[in-house]
């Protein structure tokens, strides 16, 4: 195992942000973990790169336990957060270099390294460009490159993605699969289902602090149903009227979304939304709209929690 913990644990004051969470990444995968913000996911990122403290359980890192030997640890690992973590008064080559003579790389070396990263991720024709100069997603690789300049084995990157637009995000996408193909380990924290979907080998769903779910994307879709069928009511006032109707018919309870009007229901077979929807009809119950589709981690994200990915983050337990 790359990563392993067991009953990890972290308080702020009252405040339990990561509660119990088991966690085992494998050697040379890509490990999503799924969340909105505020659910705990960066909170057990910075646990396991020693930058905050563990107040219950055990986490390893290939085997070293983290809160005994956090200086070997930090020396398997690179850490790419939530936001660029590049000096803007810099150039690219001279921030790369001086993450790399911090990192105890000697200077032609750092700067052979600094030259070597800028033209594997595209930024060889900004080296001499100061930062405050970057687009986005130039920074966003630029912050990556930075985390690789000792090649270790292990990469924590934390929403690295946030904030950045399709095309630059699909770019991104490319740069931690060829991370992986070069024989590193990922583990990636989301809150975008797509992301997870595309990137991740298997992925653990965490929601306020503990985690709910975990397998690999198709596992997932399948614990909800084959089929997942959406339904848009005409009068979201009705969605109570209509989750019974569809309890009595299928003996399964729909996962309600009073926001929108909306309802989502799995099923055994797609021939089962005939059913559904004659039965709404019957009961005198309006639909705006209907969709039958396979399950989405969407769908498996809502069925877990109740809620969507996107939960507001000032309703969640983990303020980080």
């Amino acid at each position: 195992m790359a990563v392993r913990t067991e009953g990890l644990i972290k308080d702020f004051g009252e405040l339990r942000a990561v509660d119990n969470v088991d966690l085992e990444v494998r050697t040379g995968e890509i490990f999503g973990v799924l969340g909105p913000n505020g659910a705990g996911k960066t909170t057990t990122l910075r646990m396991l790169a020693t930058l905050l403290s563990i107040d219950g359980g055990q986490a390893e890192v290939f085997g070293v336990d983290v809160a005994r030997q956090p200086h070997v640890v930090r020396q398997l690992l690179g850490v790419t957060g939530q936001y660029a973590s590049v000096d803007e008064n810099l150039t690219a080559t001279e921030n790369l270099v001086l993450f790399g003579r911090l990192q105890g790389v000697g200077r032609a070396r750092a700067r052979t390294v600094a030259a070597d990263l800028l033209a594997e991720f595209g930024l060889e024709d900004a080296a001499k460009r100061p930062i405050s100069e970057f687009s986005g997603g130039m920074r966003r690789r630029l912050d990556l490159a930075a985390s690789l300049i000792t090649r270790p084995p292990l990469i924590f990157l934390d929403e690295p993605t946030t904030g950045l637009d399709p095309r630059t995000r699909g770019q991104m996408y490319q740069t931690i699969r060829s991370l992986v193909a070069d024989g590193c380990t990922v583990l990636l924290t989301t809150q975008y289902l797509d992301e997870a979907d595309q990137l991740a080998d298997r992925i653990a769903v965490i929601d306020e602090g503990r985690k709910v779910a975990e397998g690999t994307p198709d596992e997932l879709k399948t614990s909800v149903g084959n089929s997942t069928l959406q339904v848009q009511l005409t009068d979201p006032a009705e969605l109570t009227t209509a989750a019974e109707q569809i309890h009595r018919q299928l003996a399964v309870a729909p996962v309600l979304n009073r926001l929108n009007g909306q309802l989502n229901v799995a099923l055994e077979s797609a021939d089962q939304a005939g059913d559904v929807l004659i039965a709404l009809r019957t009961r005198g119950v309006s639909v705006a709209s209907v969709n039958v589709s396979k399950p989405s981690l969407d769908e498996v994200f809502l069925a877990l929690t109740g809620h969507g990915a996107s939960a507001d983050p000032t309703t969640a337990k983990d303020p980080r």
